[in-house]
Parts: C-alpha cells; sequence; structure tokens
C-alpha cells in the first residue's frame, strides 16, 4: 500500500517499487526512467502493524540496499531510511509513503490567507535604546541598565527577561556600542536584544488539519502576510481519520510519540519554508500561534490522545497555552513563544476557536450557522445571545476518500461538473486549467495533468448535477433504466455507475461514479445535516439567516449544489458564502491582535457544546437527511431558485434486488 494516496495491490517478489506504483497509478516522480541518476523517485518504508490494512510492513520485506543505491548516495546523498524505488524490490508486504518531493504532481493546499482586516496589535513590538555605559563608579549589571533605559526612552518598567536572553546579552550590547533592539513580549518580557537598529519582526500562524498543515508568515508590524506554505499531514500515513489515529496509537506503544515527532518536524519544515520564500532567517520568527482539532491539538503538544477515542471524550487541557516554540521542538528564535488557542470540548477544538475568531458570530445579531467542513465537520450555532457547538462524523468521503474515483485536489482532479438534463452528457473542469471539456482546447490544455480523479468539489456537483438530471432518485439510487438514453449509465455487478470520463482507449483512466460512491456521500451530508439540526433544535429555531461554509473542502464547493444535496439547511442563497480557511484566519488574527485572545478565551468559555454521540434525536435527523436533498425538509428558499426534479424513489432495473437487500440490513 502506497500512502498518501492509500492505493494498494498485490505484486510478484521481485518487483520494483517504482513499476508497482506506476501500475497503480500512484504519483511518483522520475525522470532518468529508473536508471537511479535523478534520485527523484525517493520512497520511505513505514514500519509497523498496520491492522486496519492487513498489513505487516518492515523494512526487510524490500530487498537489501542495493550497490547502485549505494552509489547514488555517495554522489548526491540519500536521507536515512530513504530508498530508490527504481532500485527497491518488493519482498513481503509493505507500507510505503511517498514523501512530497518524490511527488510529479505535489498536492495543492488551497488554504489561502484570507483577506481580512485586523487590528494590529500583536504581543511583540521592538524597541531601540541606548543604554548607558558601565564605569566604575556604577556597579548595575547590563540588564538593569537596559531596564532603565526601557523605562526612561519608553516608559516601560518592570521588565523581565530569561537565562537565554541574558546569556547573549552582554555580547549584543557590546557590538551594538550600546545601541540594541529589544523584542518585548506583552510589554514586559524581553525575549530577544539584537545588536544595533531591526525594524521587522515577525510571525506564524499554522493551522493543523489532519489532512493539511497550512501555514502563514507574517510581518508582525504591518500584519502583511509575507509568504504561505502548505503540507499533507505526515501523520496521513497512520490513518486517514481522526479515529484511526487515535486506534494507531492504543494499538502501537508509543505511537502517539511517533505522529507527535512527525507532525512537529513537518511543522518546522513549513518555519523554514517560509522563512525562505520571505528571504528572511528563521531565527527572526519571535512567535507562533497554533490551532487545531483537539488530536491534533493534543499531538502537537506530545499529550497522549487515547482519552479522545471514547466516551466522555475527555480532553487533557482545554484552556489556550502559551508555551516556548523550542518546547514543540521548532527551530525559530531561542525566544520564541507558542500560543495555543483554547479548546472547546472533546472533539470540538482550538481549530473551532480560531474559525470563532475568524466569522465572529457571537458578535453578530443573525442566527448563524459556520460549518468547518473537513473529515470531521466542526459546527457553531448562534448569535451574540447565545452559541452552540457540535462535531458531526463525516468522514473522509468530502475530501475524495472512499469514492472509486476520488482523490484530493490536485492538478487533474475534476472539480466542476455540468450534465445536460437532456442527453444525459457531462461537461467537466479540472485543477490546473480554465476549460471545460468540451472547449476545442481542453485535450491541449490538460495534456501535463491528464484527467486523474475527481476531487471533493466535483464529487458534490456531480451528485447533485445527476440528481436534477434524474439519473439518481431522492433515495439515491442510479437509475439503470435510463441505460437505454445513454451509454455511459452502465451495469456495474447488482447496480449501475455513471461514467464521468474514459480515456481508456488512450491508455488513461476511466472515472465512475458508483452506486456505493453515491452512499458514501449521503452517508457523510447526512451526518453534517444531522448536526446542524441538532443544534437547531437545541436553540429552538426552525431556519438560519446565514451560512458560513469554512474550510479548505468548504471553501471550493457551490454553496447552491451543497444545498441541493441536502448537506446544509435552507437558507437564502446570497447568505451562503465561503469564508475560506478560516480556523487559519483565526491564527492569524491571535497571532496579529494580542486582545483577540482574550476575546476568543472569554468566548469559549460561554459556548454549550451538544455531543452528537449521546443525542437521541440525531440518528432520527441522519435517516431523513439520507434522502436528496431530504425526506420531509421542503427547502423552499432553494426551490425559488432552483427547480428540483419530482420526488423518485428508486428505479431502474435492478432495484428491486437493491431495495430487498436494503430492507435486510435494516
Amino acid at each position: 500500500m502506497f500512502t498518501p494516496s492509500g492505493r494498494r495491490g498485490r505484486f510478484r517478489p521481485g518487483t520494483a517499487l517504482l513499476q508497482a506504483a506506476r501500475q497503480l497509478g500512484v504519483d511518483i516522480d522520475s525522470v532518468c526512467g529508473g536508471r537511479a541518476l535523478c534520485g527523484r523517485c525517493q520512497v520511505v518504508v513505514s514500519e509497523g502493524d498496520f491492522v486496519k490494512h492487513g498489513i505487516a510492513s518492515r523494512a526487510a520485506h524490500l530487498s537489501a540496499f542495493s550497490a547502485v543505491e549505494q552509489r547514488y548516495a555517495e554522489r548526491k546523498g540519500l536521507q536515512a531510511g530513504r530508498r530508490l524505488s527504481c532500485q527497491a524490490t518488493v519482498g513481503g508486504d509493505l507500507v510505503i509513503d511517498v514523501p512530497p518531493e518524490s511527488q510529479v504532481h505535489r498536492q495543492m493546499v488551497r488554504k489561502r490567507a484570507e483577506a481580512r482586516r485586523i487590528q494590529i496589535d500583536p504581543v511583540v513590538h521592538l524597541h531601540y535604546v541606548e543604554v548607558r555605559e558601565p564605569d566604575m563608579h556604577d556597579p548595575s549589571g547590563d540588564f538593569r541598565r537596559l531596564q532603565q533605559a526601557l523605562t526612561e526612552q519608553w516608559q516601560i518598567a518592570e521588565t523581565t527577561a530569561d537565562l537565554l536572553v541574558l546569556h547573549g546579552l552582554q555580547k549584543a550590547l557590546r557590538a551594538g556600542q550600546w545601541k540594541v533592539t529589544v523584542a518585548l513580549r506583552h510589554g514586559r518580557e524581553v525575549i530577544a536584544v539584537w545588536p544595533g537598529f531591526k525594524e521587522q519582526a515577525w510571525g506564524l500562524a499554522v493551522d493543523i488539519g489532519s489532512t493539511t498543515i497550512a501555514a502563514h508568515l507574517c510581518d508582525l508590524a504591518s500584519g502583511d502576510v509575507v509568504a504561505a506554505s502548505g503540507a499533507m499531514n505526515p501523520q496521513i500515513r497512520f490513518g486517514e481519520d481522526l479515529m484511526s489515529r487515535v486506534s494507531y496509537v492504543m494499538m502501537h506503544p508509543g505511537g502517539d510519540k511517533e505522529m507527535t515527532e512527525v507532525v512537529r518536524a513537518a511543522i518546522d519544515r513549513l518555519a523554514g519554508e517560509t522563512a525562505a520564500q520571505a528571504g528572511i532567517a528563521r531565527e527572526d520568527i519571535l512567535e507562533i500561534v497554533l490551532v487545531g482539532n483537539p488530536i491534533m491539538h493534543h499531538l502537537v503538544l506530545g499529550i497522549d490522545p487515547t482519552e479522545l477515542g471514547g466516551a466522555p471524550f475527555a480532553l487533557a487541557v482545554d484552556s489556550a497555552l502559551n508555551l516556548r516554540a523550542a518546547e514543540l521542538d521548532l527551530h525559530l528564535h531561542p525566544g520564541a513563544r507558542a500560543y495555543v488557542l483554547p479548546c472547546i470540548a472533546g472533539h470540538v477544538g482550538a481549530d473551532t476557536a480560531g474559525v470563532i475568531l475568524s466569522e465572529s458570530p457571537h458578535a453578530q445579531d443573525e442566527m448563524m450557522l459556520v460549518v468547518d467542513v473537513g473529515t470531521n465537520a466542526e459546527l457553531v450555532l448562534g448569535n451574540r445571545q447565545r452559541l452552540l457547538a457540535a462535531s458531526s462524523p463525516t468522514g473522509p468521503a468530502f475530501e475524495g476518500a472512499q469514492v472509486s474515483c476520488g482523490q484530493r485536489a490536485a492538478p487533474g482532479a475534476i472539480e466542476r461538473v455540468r450534465i445536460d438534463k437532456g442527453t444525459l452528457e457531462p461537461r467537466l473542469r479540472v485543477i490546473g486549467s480554465e476549460l471545460w471539456s468540451d472547449d476545442p482546447g481542453f485535450a491541449a490544455a490538460t495534456r501535463t495533468t491528464g484527467v486523474t480523479g475527481v476531487c471533493g468539489s466535483g464529487i458534490i456537483e456531480a451528485l447533485a448535477e445527476l440528481y436534477l438530471a434524474g439519473v439518481i432518485t431522492a433515495d439515491g439510487v442510479i437509475d439503470g433504466s435510463l441505460a437505454a438514453r445513454n451509454p455511459r449509465i452502465q451495469p456495474d455487478g447488482r447496480t449501475f455507475r455513471y461514467v464521468l470520463h474514459d480515456a481508456s482507449g488512450a491508455g488513461g483512466a476511466v472515472l465512475a461514479i458508483t452506486q456505493n460512491d453515491v452512499r458514501a456521500i449521503q452517508l457523510a451530508k447526512a451526518a453534517l445535516y444531522a448536526g446542524a439540526r441538532l443544534l437547531m433544535d437545541r436553540m429552538g429555531v426552525d431556519a438560519v439567516e446565514r451560512v458560513v461554509l469554512a474550510g479548505a473542502f468548504g471553501s471550493h464547493i457551490d454553496p447552491v449544489y451543497a444545498m441541493i444535496l441536502g448537506m446544509i439547511p435552507d437558507c437564502p442563497i446570497p447568505k451562503v458564502s465561503a469564508a475560506g480557511n478560516a480556523a487559519g484566519t483565526g491564527a492569524r488574527i491571535a497571532l496579529l491582535n494580542r486582545r483577540a485572545r482574550e476575546e476568543i478565551e472569554d468566548t469559549v468559555r460561554r459556548v454549550e457544546k451538544v455531543e452528537t454521540a449521546v443525542e437521541p434525536r440525531f440518528q432520527a435527523h441522519f435517516v431523513e437527511a439520507m434522502a436528496i436533498p431530504h425526506k420531509t425538509a421542503p427547502y423552499p428558499k432553494l426551490r425559488a431558485k432552483v427547480t428540483l426534479p419530482e420526488v423518485r424513489m428508486g428505479g431502474g432495473e435492478g432495484d428491486s434486488e437493491g431495495r430487498r437487500r436494503r430492507r435486510r440490513r435494516e
């Protein structure tokens, strides 16, 4: 099995890893054609017992380090633990991790710094001072005279410094000829001293998602985002969803330490990448703010997340934390500090606190629903009077997992779909090209990337368009009787599938929406809607006045299609908006405005948590929400804008068997 793609297959012993990867369509780069010259096909063996996948992966299951690999390592260098996939051959069960730099199409982490007005008042400020030189008549220490200079020149009294600052203080004063720049945190704590005049200081805002990590480097004086970088969360190889990672910890002693180590290393790499982009030294970063869901929060802090794997989902700590960045193995300025936003409850974490800080439902009069769509959806409902929060187990289907042709957002992935209601023919648009598939230049525009799969936004649009075209019925059945109208509707065992794209004639892939794919999305969207409806019940409202879709996925789905599928409650369509990476924006606000930290810490204490796992109404809402868009909700505001098909249940050849199977399952 290859991660992070999750593709797997069986191969004869002696098969080169690169050959196996190509047969499975795994994205591994190679320029030299497998001659061990370019070194771009490097991979890593993930060792351990992966019970979920039925694989006991060992480094010994690969062929021994060859003379060819040894020559490459001597010539160009090869990191410890890495192998050249063109040379290493299969000799047993393996889990192989393909690092980002070995991928042809590096993951597009579509989390950007949203344009947002922020009052700039960071916790760290720079102060240039001229310190009185020592003399034989005044025995006071250098730090005391620095304190006096801050008081006299900046009216800042009672400053403190820790031992790390004192270690370099005398050298800095003398190198600057008694003129230095001081970094003060919270107006009293000296965290850095530089010789001479220093004009700028930087901070890093980091959103640690279960799938991706996004980092934004900011100028603490101007608030400008000077660099941004993102990466796949390397913990994916331990489990795609959060509960899989908790299970890994429970079944592998020391597994939490492994995951802590890799996520900290990933954040540290992003710090280095953003610093390099901005042309600064990473030692110039003085402050880092972190947000993440409770399990990511605990793992980055080095806390075992096992208690979050079962009721009552107890957090080790829910308050905001101020730490030394070095405590998290981050190589920034020696005096750099890390601020971690507070968590709300066992499944509603610091990332949701960031979303609240970004979207400010607690400062609105309207009844606002904020949905952070991800592997685990977090929902916040309320206004300035009252706030409720919940999490809903949507799973990874919205991000392309559990869908036969699904993939994460990357060049070549289908992101937009339109289906003609008369002919049932599709039009597609892929990431990396602005052309639709019926444009004469589409083939040339996508020749480099190909059409490789369907990402989350494309899956949502495909299912919604199939429903509008009558190919999928209200209960989510692909109507096989329409095969007479279009050959794209094909038998698939006892059910049917719809072929979105067929490049098999050119050696490419056949991308089809199967009945199981439809069910996976139905389950995910029903969980999302049920969580929202549960909050509405608790709030005592039948409708919401505004819906905000947050998260990397939420920011790229069309609100109309989300409502057609029934992912969210009915709402005036102009009042449904995307907030982008709201959790990351909240982290940036907390980085750049110290009063925002007090605001969110106070707000989080007032949020009421609704636990979907123990609410009896959740299951009832879930069952009704399986229908498209919903079994009983009328959706009048949606119907005013979109003509929905007449309600049909089941349909087509083979469906009676499907109904019998469903009755037996029920």
